[in-house]
């Protein structure tokens, strides 16, 4: 019969083996830690950049509607007639009166 010996470890290899483990786990504790504190703070900025961009967003939709106002307000004909009577010194028109006269022929032609 086979005499199977178990060995056992010695205690110096068991507390080798359990310091090992230890500083195995705090190194990955530490790493773990770290590495959620980077994505943490990525997360953070990431959100703070998207407010600021929101805030932009709105801040140039506001602009874009008070130049749209005042655009409207320049476009109106009485302000323009206003601008060009009194700074640029313009007169109005006189109306035209265009008067064309038909024949006797066109109006034969026409009928036709």
């Amino acid at each position: 019969m086979a005499n199977t010996k178990r060995r056992r470890r010695s205690r110096k290899n068991r507390e080798y083996l359990q310091s090992f483990l230890f500083f195995c786990s705090s190194i990955l504790s530490i790493a773990g830690l770290l590495i959620y504190l980077w994505v943490y703070t990525e997360i953070d900025e990431t959100v703070i950049n998207i407010e600021t961009q929101k805030q932009v967003a709105f801040e140039l939709r506001n602009t874009i509607d008070e130049l749209e106002i005042e655009i409207s307000k320049l476009s109106r004909g009485d302000r323009i007639s206003y601008v060009a009577r009194t700074e640029l010194g313009m007169i109005p028109a006189k109306p035209e009166t265009i008067m064309i006269y038909v024949g006797q022929k066109d109006i034969a032609l026409l009928n036709d």
